[in-house]
């Protein structure tokens, strides 16, 4: 069975899309299809579906899909492990992150482990908290940087560096005068918040919830699915809203006003998590080590 094309389904299930799957893969929707048929034709079963704008395993693809991502990660562990006894580390890295750190942390860790390892091919794909949980669990990543932890026993968290979360307002708003907002004048503001899963949202609801603010009952006029839009939408004047003080570092200046809420303690930890039980890669923990370092030196 090849192995290339079980990398291709991966993809496809994963991305819900032949059309990104093949840009991620640098290859043309044809071609992908085209190893998609040949699969298929290979295990005698047909194995995605499109339904509406999305592509979803049949059946016979969801039974196939653990055991090609379990393929697919011998491989790249192999080719790390040929690349280790050649004195070097290298070979393709996947990784997770949730918004925040795949947005503010991770492009310069980047850099850097390019530089150390110019033979690695990092990946990083960005999505809420949840999703890169189910992505560790599933093997699709070898770990994952993320906002919030969640119950499951199947996965270990461990703080690596450090956020804290921020009100923003448009620079006409009537809070916008103020240094600090209290409790009360939140809940006469028109919100927006970031969607459900998002680590950022989890936490500035239990933040609220201690000062007595009843989340739920926020006048919450939009849900967006990334910082940036949350940021956009409040420089349009429709609302405000909580987002990670490293994404509103140069928001001064720009339409949007940067305040505190009064008896908020809003500093939070940003947790890289793993699989109980699964050993990382070299170049996993080489990448591990890299993080540690970089928080060291910002405390």
């Amino acid at each position: 069975m090849d192995i290339k094309r079980l990398d291709l389904f991966c993809k496809v299930v994963d991305l819900k899309s032949f059309t990104r799957a093949a840009a991620e893969a640098g290859l043309s929707q044809p071609s992908v299809s085209e190893h998609i048929r040949l699969l298929e034709e290979t295990v005698g079963e047909k194995l995605l579906d499109r339904l509406g704008r999305q592509v979803v395993p049949t059946p016979a693809g969801q039974r196939l899909y653990p055991y090609a991502r379990r393929m697919v990660r011998l491989r790249d562990e192999s080719l790390q492990a040929m690349a280790a006894f050649r004195g070097e580390l290298g070979g393709p890295l996947h990784i997770g992150a949730s918004t925040i750190p795949g947005t503010y942390i991770l492009p310069r860790l980047a850099a850097e482990f390019h530089r150390r390892y110019p033979a690695a091919q990092l990946t990083v794909r960005v999505g809420d908290s949840e999703q890169v949980c189910q992505r560790v669990l599933s093997g699709e990543e070898a770990f994952g940087l993320v906002g919030t932890r969640t119950r499951d026993s199947r996965l270990e968290f461990v703080p690596v560096a450090g956020d804290r979360l921020v009100l923003i307002v448009p620079d006409d708003h009537p809070l916008a005068d103020l240094e600090t907002v209290t409790a009360s004048q939140l809940k006469s503001c028109a919100f927006i918040r970031r969607e459900q899963g998002s680590g950022t949202r989890a936490q500035v609801d239990r933040f609220l919830a201690r000062l007595g603010v009843d989340p739920e009952a926020l006048d919450v006029v939009a849900e967006m699915g990334s910082t940036e839009a949350v940021r956009q939408a409040v420089r349009a004047g429709c609302g405000v809203a909580f987002i990670s003080s490293l994404a509103a570092e140069d928001e001064d200046g720009k339409g949007v006003t940067v305040l505190r809420v009064d008896g908020m303690e809003a500093r939070r930890d940003l947790y890289l998590v793993t699989r109980r039980g699964r050993q990382l890669s070299p170049l996993a923990e080489a990448f591990v080590n890299l993080l540690g370092d970089a928080a060291g030196e910002s405390d």
